[in-house]
């Protein structure tokens, strides 16, 4: 079986991109998750943070699927949807389309490039719930909004959110975050616990300046990634509630990848985020496997795009040489 990829990333968090929009692959649901986590791992020829499936729609212009490293399927991911929207609008001619996810359908759009020559898109996150029933968490209240969760930490404050992947999210200081408590707390809450029965997204989230954010996350089903498009999306959010940033302006949210922006919209007692940055291929290439168990894997008339990696390679010294000024 021989499967054509595009190896690409958002923010350095990498995936697998697959055109199913014509011709859907003979896959099971069980052989979809085998090939994520065989392909994935960063023990491969591959690797990689998920597989993008990006597949026909009977009512938007496409339909992204985005199975994890660890072969679970998320219902959505900020950083690979601007990769699909790139695919998507190169491949359809259009600089503006509406992608379905597992929870909602989504714009996109081709917009400013955020560094020059680097293909920029503008994706929708959404929806934003705050309702605890939503991640799920489970605690005697109905949403958790700057507050304490005992059983995880005594000093630390917590914000819970859905847009709709579940996250958790606290504001904290460069000593906070050079610790080891994001990593054992997001372990601990992503294997069997009574709080989230699902594992959740943990983000640790520090303040640079005005409109300047940094965020680290922790992703449920991968583990530390360069960056989190719903998390950076949703920190944001975060900081506009309590830290000071303002909705409707651009928010510069950097992270171990890159960087991006965000802008948070309330409108008709309704929240939005306009997630901004770049889709980047790495290379392309065929994938041929022996078996349906997907352990033997060659790769194929491989084409790099050394272009795209030299420009971002480029925004990310500009972002190394920002964020040096605040170690």
């Amino acid at each position: 079986m021989n499967i054509e990829i595009i190896k690409c990333h958002g923010s350095g968090n990498d995936f697998i991109l697959i055109d199913e929009m014509d011709t859907l692959l003979p896959l099971t649901e069980d052989e979809r998750a085998s090939l994520a986590v065989a392909i994935c791992s960063r023990g491969s020829e591959i690797g990689g943070d998920g597989i993008l499936f990006v597949q026909g729609s009977a009512h938007a212009d496409a339909k992204m699927r985005i199975f994890n490293s660890d072969g679970s399927e998320a219902s959505m991911c900020g950083n690979g949807l601007r990769c699909v929207a790139r695919y998507a609008c190169e491949k359809l001619g259009s600089d503006k389309l509406v992608i379905e996810t597992m929870k909602a359908d989504l714009e996109v759009e081709r917009t400013e490039d955020i560094f020059d020559g680097i293909p920029t898109f503008r994706v929708e996150i959404s929806p934003v719930s705050f309702q605890l029933k939503d991640l799920p968490l489970h605690l005697e209240q109905d949403v958790l909004l700057n507050e304490k969760i005992p059983q995880l930490s005594n000093d630390l404050y917590f914000t819970a959110v859905a847009v709709p992947n579940p996250h958790l999210i606290a504001i904290v200081d460069q000593g906070i975050l050079a610790s080891d408590v994001q990593e054992t707390l997001s372990i601990g809450v992503n294997k069997p616990n009574t709080l989230f029965p699902d594992g959740v997204n943990v983000s640790f989230v520090r303040l640079l300046e005005k409109n300047h954010i940094f965020v680290r996350t922790f992703e449920r089903g991968v583990g530390y990634t360069n960056a989190c498009g719903t998390a950076m999306s949703a920190s944001s959010l975060v900081t506009c509630l309590h830290a000071g940033n303002e909705p409707e302006k651009e928010i510069s949210v950097y992270n171990n990848g890159g960087k991006v922006k965000c802008v948070v919209h309330h409108m008709d007692g309704e929240t939005k985020i306009d997630l901004i940055g770049n889709g980047t291929y790495e290379y392309k290439a065929a994938l041929q496997f022996d078996s349906m168990d997907f352990t033997s894997v060659a790769v194929l008339n491989k084409e790099e795009f050394n272009t795209e990696k030299e420009l971002y390679a480029k925004l990310q010294d500009e972002v190394a040489a920002y964020l040096t000024s605040f170690n």
